[in-house]
This record gives structure tokens, C-alpha cells and sequence, in this order.
């Protein structure tokens, strides 16, 4: 054994990284205290890239649980092995809604005040106060836009971060005109960008919570399920993506979502007791491909009220009204991982958004 070999008994520092890098993060951190190098562990960047590549593969669902009794929601994570836990959003010290979610970042909208934005790591609890979308209050008499669209952009290899909030301008008491308003948030310059377009579409609920980053824009599907509606954040300039051909051949038959597939845009299409999975191969020439197909015998019970929520390349998740089910991509079986009471305000599925445990920090390339 050379001089430069550890030793006996004690692991390499390479293998030690690898192990902690797939530790939760609440262990990561109560470990922290073991020694110096450790603590400063998860503040390096190298490490922090070697942490979020090791959670790519480890999908989460957030929950925001809301009782009839308790005006404050509770919030959970749900992973694929039945592990259930809580977690806590007070360290913003506001009363907040979760409005999108991208490489373990969250964008949070303030509910007693309207127009405040939060970007948080709840894993590391760091967040960033975000300036208002505008001076002047909101007021009955001169409303504003309505947020309509949320959508949040986290760019893992600088750190920056784009908020977007997108809405159709609508005076108080008429119908909206056909002006898409929108507002975007730079994290480097610290500043809002507005612009207006015209057009008009209209969005579910699930549509507006389905938001999917990749190839440096944000996409949304719309109501009729008729195409992808992308906002190009390097340009601030919208436009559409048709949905693929076998989908449209047969008018847009069945229920669409969208998902993220590990960094890729991707479509679930659930048509009678079948659920395909489209991932957009060739993003430039708007190539789809159908990767996956299951059939839905075994829920069959829950087919009609359950939404795809997450994705990736082991497991698909889905909420019910009550349950989380999960689907191995690989091993070919169904499971309940989580379920909940008849106490609940809402379906599970409304307010469920996909997650993965980061370390990324959230207040890199402040300017003022």
C-alpha cells in the first residue's frame, strides 16, 4: 500500500462524497457537526452539483394538505418507498401558496399580500424576497392582471433563476381582453421585465400547476389541449408547440398532461383503461415519441379521478382524491404510497406539484 493510500479502516473521500451525497438532506445536515470538512460540505459547489445529479432519479410529490378546521395548510413530501414526511414553510414568516416548483426550488405567492413573491429551498430553508411586481396596491377599483400563469426557471449550471407571472388583463366587472401580460423576474439584475401579447386561451387548474422548464423556456398546456404554449426566456417572446400527431389524428381524445421527464418535456395521455407517456425527443423540429405504454387494469377503480403529478425514468406518480399511487416504469407494479382522510378541503391533486431534494441556493448573482 502506498503512502498516498488511506488507511486501513477508513473509506477514500471520493467514496465518503458519494455516500453523503445520497443521504437525505436532514441527515446531510446532522451530520454536519461530525467535522469541519463535512460542515462545509454543503455550501461547495461540487458537492452541491453531486447532490442534485444523485436526486435527479429520486422523484418527490409536495403536498399541501388544507383541513376544513385549519385555515394554514400543512405540507408534505411523498417519495416512492412510502416515506411520508413534513415539512415546514414558516421560515418565510407569511401565510403562502406554493404556485411552481423546478430543481428543488419553489416559488411561493403571499396570500394576505397579493403581488409579494417568494424563491425558497425548503430543504435548506435560505429563501429570497422578491421585489413587487408593482407600487401601487391592488384595489376592487383598479384591478390588475389576474395570475393566470406562475412558472419558475432554475438554470443548474449558473444558479440563475427567472420568475414568471403571466395573466390576461381584464377590467373589473368585464371579460378579459385578448392581452396576455406578462412579467419576468431576472435573479441577476434583481428587476421585473414586462411585455404584452395578443392572443387569448384558457387554462384548468391543472394546467396552471403543470409547468415544465427545459431548453431555457417555461411550457404550459392549455385548456383545449390543442398545443403547448412556451415562453422563450432568452428572448421574453411566446409561442406554440404542437402536440404529437397520433394525439391530434384522433382529436385530442382523453385526458393530457404535462410533466417533466429529467430535464425533457413530456405528455401523459390517459385514453380509456390506457395511460401513454410522449417525451419531445428533438425539441428544435418538435419531434415526439411515444416511450411508454400501461395499462391501467390493476386502478381501474381510481383511473377516472387520477392525474399524473410526476415523472421520471423509473416511476410515474399519480393523485387521487385521497391516495398517491405510484407505477414502476421498470418492474412493471402499482402502489400506494400515501393516503389521507376524509378531513381534507381539497383532492389531493390539486395541489400537488413535483419535487426533488436539492441544495441549490437561491440568492446567487444579486445585484442592487
Amino acid at each position: 500500500m502506498s503512502s498516498a493510500d488511506p488507511p486501513s479502516g477508513v473509506l477514500p473521500s471520493d467514496v465518503i462524497l458519494l455516500i453523503l451525497a445520497r443521504l437525505p438532506v436532514k441527515s446531510l445536515f446532522r451530520f454536519k457537526t461530525v467535522c469541519r470538512s463535512w460542515y462545509r460540505l454543503t455550501s461547495e459547489k461540487h458537492f452541491i452539483m453531486l447532490y442534485s445529479l444523485t436526486s435527479l432519479h429520486k422523484p418527490i410529490v409536495l403536498l399541501e394538505v388544507m383541513e376544513p378546521a385549519n385555515p394554514i395548510p400543512s405540507f408534505l413530501s411523498v417519495d416512492r418507498f412510502d416515506a411520508a414526511s413534513c415539512f415546514s414553510l414558516n421560515f418565510l414568516e407569511d401565510r403562502v401558496k406554493v404556485r411552481a416548483s423546478c430543481n428543488g426550488l419553489l416559488c411561493c405567492s403571499s396570500i394576505p399580500n397579493r403581488g409579494v413573491f417568494y424563491v425558497c429551498n425548503p430543504m435548506t430553508k435560505e429563501f429570497r424576497l422578491l421585489p413587487r411586481t408593482r407600487e401601487r396596491p391592488f384595489s376592487r377599483f383598479h384591478p390588475d392582471y389576474e395570475e393566470t400563469l406562475v412558472g419558475l426557471s432554475f438554470d443548474t449550471c449558473s444558479w440563475k433563476f427567472n420568475v414568471a407571472v403571466a395573466g390576461f388583463c381584464r377590467p373589473f366587472g368585464r371579460r378579459p381582453y385578448e392581452e396576455l401580460v406578462c412579467m419576468v423576474f431576472d435573479s441577476e439584475t434583481n428587476s421585473w421585465t414586462r411585455f404584452v401579447s395578443s392572443f387569448y386561451d384558457e387554462f384548468t387548474h391543472m394546467n396552471r400547476n403543470q409547468v415544465v422548464f427545459s431548453n431555457n423556456s417555461l411550457h404550459w398546456l392549455t385548456h383545449s389541449c390543442s398545443y403547448v404554449l412556451v415562453l422563450d426566456l432568452r428572448s421574453n417572446v411566446w409561442r406554440k408547440i404542437s402536440l404529437p400527431e397520433e394525439i391530434v389524428a384522433v382529436g385530442f381524445c382523453g385526458r393530457i398532461y404535462l410533466l417533466e421527464l429529467e430535464g425533457t418535456v413530456s405528455l401523459i395521455q390517459i385514453l380509456g383503461v390506457w395511460l401513454y407517456i410522449w417525451a419531445l425527443k428533438d425539441y428544435d423540429r418538435e419531434h415526439w415519441v411515444l416511450i411508454d405504454r400501461v395499462h391501467l387494469r390493476c386502478i381501474l377503480g381510481f383511473a377516472a379521478s387520477a392525474f399524473p403529478v410526476c415523472l421520471s425514468s423509473d416511476v410515474v406518480f399519480l393523485a387521487t382524491q385521497r391516495k398517491i399511487l405510484t407505477y414502476g416504469r421498470k418492474n412493471k407494479v402499482w402502489k400506494e404510497v400515501f393516503s389521507v382522510g376524509d378531513n381534507v378541503a381539497y383532492p389531493l391533486w390539486f395541489s400537488a406539484h413535483p419535487f426533488r431534494s436539492t441544495l441549490f441556493p437561491c440568492d446567487q448573482g444579486v445585484q442592487f
